[in-house]
């Protein structure tokens, strides 16, 4: 089948995807989007971690197919006009960011978390970051990433 996506803004075609392939495999290997990772394929980790018709799912999980008409958003998307988002920038400013392998998933999280609840507390980012495995730290930068990051949408 060939499946017709908007990823990232652009209306993208991949011929031939077949039954079985993932929508991380086709973003990664088809489209070149290498932003979400592979890690353990089964949905625990938030490494793969996308925006699908504005809700964050385990790219792993989600049959290609199904994206078939949808919007697609990757850590590649969040930067607009070369320039990083506010969650992108705090991470670095706080140093939430480590070896970088699961921070892509973290910022997709946190982009779906801060759309719904502009306003988060402690307590809401770490339960709205809670499906995302980090091996590098104690999870603290990234907390606090997250707050700055709310904190500057909100214009403070």
């Amino acid at each position: 089948m060939n499946l017709t996506a908007t990823v990232n803004g652009v209306s993208r075609t991949v011929e031939d995807v077949r039954p079985h392939e993932s929508l991380l495999h086709v973003l990664r290997e088809r489209l070149g989007l290498t932003g979400a990772k592979n890690a353990c394929e089964q949905g625990e980790c938030g490494s793969c971690t996308v925006r699908l018709d504005g809700d964050a799912v385990c790219a792993c999980l989600v049959p290609a197919g199904q994206a078939d008409g949808a919007v697609v958003v990757t850590v590649e998307g969040l930067a607009q006009g070369g320039r990083l988002c506010a969650a992108q920038d705090c991470f670095l400013k706080a140093g939430g960011v480590q070896c970088g392998f699961c921070t892509p998933g973290l910022l997709m999280s946190l982009d779906h978390l801060l759309e719904r609840n502009p306003d988060p507390s402690e307590a809401d980012i770490r339960e709205g970051l809670a499906g995302n495995l980090c091996r590098c730290t104690g999870y603290q930068k990234i907390v606090e990433a997250a707050g700055m990051a709310a904190e500057r949408l909100r214009g403070q």
